[in-house]
């Protein structure tokens, strides 16, 4: 998994609220288990709407994206986690996520920051122009404008995102244990 650190740069000002996962991916893209090929179908109701933000060429490649609230609510598919990042989104900002959401998107290295609704909106004001600034160390979003809006985030979630760890990375960082583990293992139970 990608380290995630400073995201910075335009961001896709969509701030509708009560984005469900059907419409991050729709359910006729779920027949794949293969993350590659999604960012096709991504918001696909959206961008069948002429003027839609993902297809504006302003935003192209923008690795943020702004939503409004409950944003990823509707059932638990991974395939939305998948289809944002293949997009080249690195971090969504919200006033609220669905919590199957928000640990699908951890799990798979996307950011999810919650900010207060008024600092959403100041944000999808800035990016209709400007670029922001998302720094995940000092847990910060700015603007050129001077804006500085301050967010939490799990220390747990923090760290794997920072050092770029899935749960297969968590697991590796502690081979030499594991190795250890097994060999005594090996030796005092043969028959294991």
């Amino acid at each position: 998994m990608k380290a995630v650190k400073i995201v910075e740069g335009r961001a896709y000002p969509l701030g509708e609220s009560n984005i469900d996962t059907d419409i991050i991916i729709p359910a006729h893209y779920l027949k794949t288990t293969d993350r590659k090929g999604l960012a096709k179908g991504a918001f696909e109701s959206i961008r069948a709407k002429e003027g839609n933000v993902f297809d504006d060429p302003e935003y192209k490649g923008a690795p943020i994206l702004i939503a409004g609230d409950n944003f990823g609510c509707g059932s638990s598919r991974e395939h939305a986690a998948w289809a944002i990042n293949e997009m080249g989104i690195e971090a969504v900002i919200a006033p609220r996520f669905s919590d199957i959401f928000s640990g699908n998107a951890f799990k798979n290295g996307l950011l999810t920051v919650v900010l207060p609704e008024a600092d959403v909106e100041r944000l999808l004001e800035v990016a209709k122009t400007d670029p922001i600034t998302l720094d995940l160390e000092n847990q910060v979003v700015t603007t050129p404008f001077q804006d500085r809006f301050h967010f939490e985030i799990d220390p747990f979630r923090k760290r794997c995102l920072l050092e770029g760890l899935d749960e297969i990375g968590l697991t590796l960082k502690d081979q030499d244990k594991i190795s250890q583990y097994e060999d005594v293992l090996a030796s005092d139970r043969p028959w294991v």
